[in-house]
């Protein structure tokens, strides 16, 4: 395979997590007695621009399905960076009635309705209709399509460009990121701004993240890789932020290249930092597969030893990475009998490829368990902070990433 931005022949693995299902295709009980649709979740790294990427096996249309289960407004906290970020931007852009905004990947309005609470206009795009009928029911635009150069061509054409663009983590999940990009072109207006949230490469590297590798991610990103991939659009990225979320993400701002506003020092400075890390070495990316084989083992010793001493434990979270780290692991319902999640898209349903039960989290009271298993660690103090009554019956905290930790 070739890199999907630059084309050079992939050599060198990065990391290989074996065979999974696709993380978010949750299964009903009907279809746990049908066959399981696998995939090899292989990542390489171009040692040309730098691109970490999956295997190419899969289409988008398979994982981004009307039945999407992935509602981001479950998560009070995400609720809150999003309007944060609302409020921000309407003031530094001074966005109006007059503005047009449009949010790629607009998931079920999580972040477009404050606009609308604002009254400045805006447009989803949002291919899953799971979600896209969650944001309609909020008054916000939903436009049901992939995102790329031939729709925003179409846009423009009908004088639909835009003031801000904005997606969050959606650049990492698109196959084919030069048409995406060259999509953000066309769209953007001449003075207008992109803003782009996705998962650092430098945090998933330091923090030992492999469990937010799935098929669904086609890119994991650094700030140097993604200036490049802009450059060659004719795109400028003027500023950066760097953010907790997801376990350690950036928020780019991007231009046109002839934009009047000049590149702020925190480019400078994050491209020095990825740069003095090692990020534009090769030997950085050849020992990952190792921290993540030392976690797999963790876990499966510490579900085992909690059976061999009759201890219970649950799950917390219905996530993704959770799946990865499951299927990874080899885990099922012998060593992990259910997990529950506050999302009732999922409730009901089953995890891809390990087949556990998901209940709602109610299931914690009733059972009572020793050891509550954190699956989202991204926000396992959110988490904690819900949950605590489990101390009243001495049940305690387990987070796996970047170590195994036991928390009381």
């Amino acid at each position: 395979m070739n890199c999907r931005h630059c084309k050079t022949p992939l050599t060198h693995t990065f990391l290989d997590l074996g065979v999974a299902p696709p993380s978010n295709a949750y299964l009903t009980a009907e279809q746990l007695t049908q066959p399981e649709t696998k995939f090899p979740l292989k990542l390489y790294v171009c040692d040309r621009c730098w691109l970490v990427q999956t295997e190419d096996v899969t289409a988008a249309d398979k994982l981004f399905t009307n039945d999407y289960a992935y509602f981001s407004s479950v998560s009070q906290g995400w609720l809150s960076h999003a309007e944060r970020y609302c409020h921000q931007i309407i003031q530094r852009l001074q966005l109006d009635q007059n503005s047009l905004i449009v949010e790629v990947a607009a998931n079920d309005g999580y972040l477009l309705k404050n606009f609308v609470a604002a009254a400045i206009p805006c447009l989803g795009i949002e291919p899953t209709d799971s979600t896209a009928d969650h944001a309609e029911k909020l008054g916000i635009p939903i436009l049901r399509e992939f995102f790329g150069q031939q729709l925003a061509q179409a846009l423009t054409e009908k004088g639909k460009q835009a003031d801000l663009i904005i997606g969050n983590n959606v650049y990492a999940h698109v196959p084919d990121i030069n048409d995406f990009t060259a999509g953000l072109k066309t769209l953007l207006k001449k003075d207008g701004t992109i803003t782009l949230e996705f998962p650092h490469l430098l945090q998933l590297i330091q923090h030992r993240q492999f469990d937010t590798v799935y098929h669904e991610h086609f890119s994991y990103l650094s700030l140097n890789t993604v200036c490049q991939i802009f450059d060659k659009e004719g795109l400028r990225v003027f500023n950066v932020e760097t953010l907790p979320t997801h376990g350690g993400s950036l928020r780019i701002y991007a231009c046109h290249h002839a934009d009047k506003r000049s590149t702020e020092p925190d480019v400078i400075r994050l491209l020095a930092e990825e740069k003095a890390f090692g990020l534009s070495k090769l030997n950085t990316y050849t020992g990952f597969q190792g921290y993540a084989e030392h976690i797999k083992q963790q876990l499966i010793d510490f579900l085992t030893e909690q059976k061999r001493l009759n201890k219970s434990v649950i799950a917390y979270g219905a996530a993704a990475k959770g799946n990865t780290l499951l299927n990874y692991a080899g885990i099922s319902t012998d060593l992990l009998p259910l997990v529950v999640d506050a999302a009732a898209s999922k409730q009901g349903k089953y995890l891809p490829g390990s087949h556990i039960p998901i209940l709602a989290p109610d299931q914690i009271t009733l059972k009572k368990p020793d050891f509550v298993l954190i699956l989202p660690w991204n926000i396992a103090e959110e988490v904690m902070q819900q949950q605590s009554y489990i101390r009243e019956w001495g049940g305690q905290f387990v987070t796996v990433i970047p170590e195994l930790q036991v928390s009381s």
